[in-house]
């Protein structure tokens, strides 16, 4: 058995100290940061070799963008996707050992403006959750999880107001569509929704609310998803909604699940 956790740390440089302790804390096996802002040999692996993870794969950019796989147990790098040819550190994979690729994705988060014609940054994240459905049509998963800040809260449940939020970017119509359409093009199974089916669960709380915690107005952004021939191995899903409390949060928090996969 492994437990994954995935984190839009929002600079893995400035909450390297929330990270080690989240290492610490919750000891995932597998930690999928998002957000790095980091080039890849800045980034402080030493930190976390020291708590264990000594196999770390990752791409990054200065500034923007990155992404990272941190593991206890052994993985070997699988590559990466340039969807959308963006030219951006959004996506990489590892292996584990027993064959099991992770999918760790941070897919544009759109704009304000949910219109393409007026807001590029639409088009882009339109064209990227295309690219993908693409991608997974042509060569279906098998024995793959895909983790990571998705930037869509797909369901009623996943938004603090379903009505409120049709027309912001995050939850509008199209972007679920295209959400929807490259998870079912996959066959993924979205393993928290399997292990908490109904009520509301939120994984991001805009800076911009101060009383985040009092106002509840937040977003279920971060996901994580299994091929359909291991999907019933998933279980214990579960969102770290303190870690929003924490000194100098991002205003992401982990989302962990478990899966019964001998390793």
């Amino acid at each position: 058995m492994f437990t994954i956790a995935t984190w839009n740390i929002n600079s893995v440089r400035l909450r390297a100290g929330l990270v080690t302790r989240l290492l610490g804390e919750e000891a995932p096996d597998i930690l999928c940061l998002q957000e790095c802002k980091s080039p890849v040999d800045k980034i402080p692996v030493q930190l976390f070799h020291d708590l264990g993870y000594r196999w770390i794969v990752a791409r990054g950019q200065r500034g923007y963008n990155g992404v990272a796989i941190m593991s206890r147990l052994p993985i070997r790098d699988a590559g990466d996707h340039d969807w959308a040819r963006l030219g951006h550190a959004r996506h990489v994979a590892a292996t584990l050992d027993n064959g099991v690729t992770i999918h760790n994705v941070y897919v544009p988060a759109g704009g304000d403006t949910p219109d393409r014609t007026v807001n590029v940054k639409f088009g882009q994240k339109l064209d990227y959750l295309t690219d993908m459905r693409d991608a997974f049509r042509a060569d279906r998963p098998a024995r793959s999880i895909l983790v990571g800040d998705l930037n869509v809260a797909p369901l009623e449940d996943d938004v603090w107001s379903h009505k409120s939020m049709l027309k912001v970017v995050s939850h509008t119509p199209v972007e679920v569509a295209h959400l929807t359409d490259a998870q079912a093009a996959g066959a993924w199974v979205d393993v928290t929704r399997k292990d908490i089916p109904s009520g509301r669960l939120f994984s991001w709380w805009s800076y911009r609310s101060p009383d985040w915690h009092a106002s509840d107005r937040g977003r279920r952004l971060d996901h994580i998803w299994a091929s359909g021939d291991i999907a019933g191995a998933g279980h214990a899903s579960r969102i770290l909604r303190p870690v929003r409390g924490w000194d100098r949060p991002s205003d992401h928090v982990p989302v962990l699940a478990s899966f019964d996969i001998p390793v």
